[in-house]
């Protein structure tokens, strides 16, 4: 059982790197991207949806992290599969907002 509990700390650490561009940008009072946006994931979400977004992912971020199984950042195996998931998503997310964004342009010669 102790790989299911690895791969559930994946999916928590990529839910709690989802939950900061949401989150800080509902505080903020910024509209951003979010899968309730229409087009999904590429129109602007409210500054309240991406609050109660942001929240929603750090809740289910912090189950799967904290609830399920022992998490112990002393333990590699737990520690990387977090950060597994963290760069993961954290990838994902630059690729796919960069380009509303000014951030997925190709460095200068």
């Amino acid at each position: 059982m102790a790989w299911l509990h690895l791969v559930c700390y994946v999916f928590g650490g990529a839910f709690l790197t989802n939950a900061v561009p949401h989150f800080v940008a509902g505080v903020m009072g910024e509209p951003f991207q979010s899968p309730f946006a229409k087009p999904p994931g590429q129109g602007l979400s409210s500054s309240t949806v991406n609050v109660l977004w942001g929240f929603l992912n750090l809740v289910i971020g912090y189950v799967l992290v904290c609830r399920i199984g022992d998490f112990d950042l002393k333990h590699t195996s737990d520690a990387i599969s977090l950060g597994v998931g963290m760069l993961a998503i954290g990838l994902l997310s630059a690729r796919l907002f960069g380009r509303f964004h000014g951030g997925d342009r190709p460095e200068d010669p």
